[in-house]
């Protein structure tokens, strides 16, 4: 007699952990129109919605037995109002990744022991990152800037000051208490402000010293990778930087840290 495992049936309504199943080759059911990696294995599967809104009654035509949801990335109704198991995330930092990703392990691998192993050589590589030290912001080489995607302003003298910017009108900053701050930390490339009460706080760039201070912008949310020209003419070192490769938990920032840390 032949022991067949079954597939659980996965709807995944967070963008990196869409990633990190397709990379691990586990089998996705539904997805956020916004789960965009890997690329050649996400357009046969069928979109039920955005990271903020769902299509439930295609979501339940589905039959999926497991929700995937992130607390910061999903409103609580998508945690409501259904009866379809789910596991629930709160990534804001490289230790909440790694329990994450641990509590999809055990949801999935109660049904999948194959998947299971696969999360376990996930966590491993995530737990050597999280024993790592970071590196100093003083070895920083500025010209191979880990995540740049292209200089706006080269940095003409030393960097103090570091701000991550994820939006324009108004300006956005991460802190360094999001996750983003701290795959940058583990980079060099430590991030000035902490959060008050917000982790992403507007910015008044005026009151920033333009000798001391870097920009960092991100090529997402905002697409500032092609507002390039508009950027030279503020008065700091800047750069563009991958977002992706400081944003996305799961896999996707582990293989960045993993060539940089």
């Amino acid at each position: 007699m032949t022991h067949t495992h079954k597939h659980p049936r996965i709807i995944s309504m967070v963008p990196s952990w869409t990633e990190m199943l397709l990379s691990l080759s586990i089998e996705v059911t539904g997805r956020t129109r916004f789960c965009i990696e890997p690329k050649d294995k996400i357009k046969s599967i069928p979109t039920v919605g955005g990271t903020k809104d769902w299509d439930l009654d295609l979501i339940q035509s589905l039959k999926p037995d497991l929700i995937i949801l992130d607390k910061d990335e999903n409103p609580k109704f998508m945690s409501e109002g259904h009866s379809i198991p789910f596991v629930a995330t709160h990534v804001h930092n490289i230790q909440t990744c790694i329990e994450g990703i641990a509590v999809i392990s055990d949801a999935i691998g109660k049904q999948d022991t194959v998947a299971r192993g696969k999360f376990d050589s996930v966590l491993k590589r995530w737990g050597k990152i999280a024993s790592s030290p970071p590196k100093d912001l003083k070895s920083t080489r500025w010209l191979t800037l880990p995540g740049l995607i292209e200089w706006v302003n080269t940095p003409k003298q030393e960097i103090e000051s570091i701000y991550y910017v994820i939006w324009k009108n108004p300006w956005m900053v991460a802190t360094k208490e999001t996750f983003i701050g701290d795959v940058a930390r583990m980079v060099g490339l430590p991030l000035s402000n902490s959060a008050t009460t917000v982790h992403y706080p507007e910015i008044d760039l005026s009151l920033l010293d333009p000798k001391s201070t870097l920009l960092l912008f991100s090529s997402e949310p905002y697409p500032f990778h092609k507002k390039v020209s508009e950027l030279k003419s503020l008065p700091f070192a800047s750069a563009i930087v991958d977002g992706q490769a400081f944003s996305w938990f799961g896999t996707h920032a582990l293989g960045f840290l993993e060539t940089n840390v």
